[in-house]
């Protein structure tokens, strides 16, 4: 399958399963970019801005009510 036929089929879900698709989709790449993160980048991670800094885990997985509150806000919103 190719990146626009899944593009396409992702289209045709209704916007609370993509916003589970993209919860999970995300939750995937951090898991994934954490686990391959090195000491060195770590430090690295340190010497960032403190504003910058600010702004990592911004983003709260695992909370599905806010979540599922947010998607209803949205559904309502436009109608």
């Amino acid at each position: 399958m190719t990146l626009q036929e899944l593009q396409n089929q992702v289209l045709q879900l209704s916007i609370r399963d993509r916003w589970r698709l993209v919860q999970s989709v995300l939750a995937s790449i951090q898991q994934e970019t954490l686990s391959s993160m090195s000491p060195s980048s770590a430090k690295s991670i340190a010497d960032l801005d403190p504003w910058t800094q600010s702004l990592m885990g911004v983003i709260q997985l695992g909370t599905e009510d806010s979540a599922e509150s947010y998607v209803d806000y949205l559904e309502e919103k436009y109608r």
